[in-house]
C-alpha cells in the first residue's frame, strides 16, 4: 500500500518557478484593446533542447515532429486557459476556437513550418480577430503526454527535472503592435504536462493581463 502511495506522489505534475518573471503591458493598452472583441491563439514556435546523447538516439525528422506536436499542445493549453477564464466571467474578450484558427490558417497555406514568415497583422486579418497570441516555447524535455511517454519508453527521456520557458506576445491586429509580452521560466517534475505548465506559467499573469481586468 505504501508503495502505491509513493508511486502516485511521484507522477503528480509538479512545477516550481525559477529565474525572473517579466511582464510588459503597453501603457496605452486601453487605447488599443478597449474595442477588442475576439482574440486567437496561434501555434507557438517550439524548441526542445535535448542532450547530445539523446539526439543521437532519435530518428531523422523525429525532433521536428516532436517540436511541432509540442507547439500545437501549447496552443491548445493556452486556448483552454483563456477559455476557462471566459467561462468564469474573468475575461471580457471572446477566444477563437483553435480548430477554427488552424483551419483558417491551413486554407491560406500557413503551417507550423512557415508561420514565422507571416506578420501578426497578416495572420490577424486571415483569422478576422482583434488580437493574436503567439510566442516561443523552449523545453529540455517533451511536455506532450503522448510524445513524452512514447519517447520516454523508447530512449529514456525520464529521470531528470525538466525546465521550460515561455515568451508570450499579444499583438494588436490593426498594426501588429505588441500590446503584451510575458516571459516566464519554470522547472518541472517527470510527470509534467502541458496543461499543468500553462496553468503554472499563467497563474501570476492572470490578474495583470488587462483582458482579465474590468474593461475601461
Amino acid at each position: 500500500m505504501k508503495k502505491n502511495i509513493l508511486t502516485i506522489i511521484l507522477i503528480i505534475p509538479l512545477f516550481s518557478s525559477y529565474g525572473q518573471t517579466k511582464l510588459f503591458v503597453d501603457p496605452e493598452f486601453s487605447k488599443y484593446g478597449s474595442d477588442h472583441e475576439i482574440i486567437a491563439v496561434i501555434p507557438f514556435q517550439t524548441t526542445i533542447s535535448l542532450r547530445p546523447k539523446k539526439m543521437k538516439e532519435l530518428k531523422e525528422g523525429q525532433l521536428e515532429e516532436m517540436q511541432q506536436n509540442e507547439s500545437y499542445d501549447i496552443q491548445q493549453s493556452m486556448y483552454s486557459w483563456f477559455l476557462k477564464r471566459k467561462q468564469q466571467g474573468k475575461l471580457w474578450v471572446e477566444v477563437q476556437d483553435v480548430n477554427k484558427t488552424n483551419s483558417l490558417l491551413k486554407k491560406e497555406g500557413i503551417s507550423y513550418s512557415n508561420i514565422k514568415g507571416f506578420t501578426a497583422k497578416e495572420i490577424a486579418a486571415i483569422l478576422d480577430v482583434d488580437a493574436i497570441i503567439s510566442g516561443r516555447f523552449e523545453t529540455s524535455k517533451p511536455m506532450s503526454d503522448g510524445v513524452s511517454v512514447a519517447l520516454g519508453l523508447l530512449v529514456g527521456f525520464y529521470g531528470a527535472t525538466s525546465r521550460a520557458t515561455i515568451d508570450m506576445f499579444i499583438y494588436n491586429a490593426d498594426d501588429g503592435k505588441v500590446l503584451i509580452n510575458y516571459n516566464k521560466a519554470v522547472s518541472g517534475s517527470i510527470g509534467s504536462s502541458t496543461d499543468g505548465l500553462i496553468n503554472t506559467i499563467m497563474r501570476k499573469a492572470s490578474r495583470r493581463i488587462p483582458y482579465t481586468k474590468p474593461k475601461k
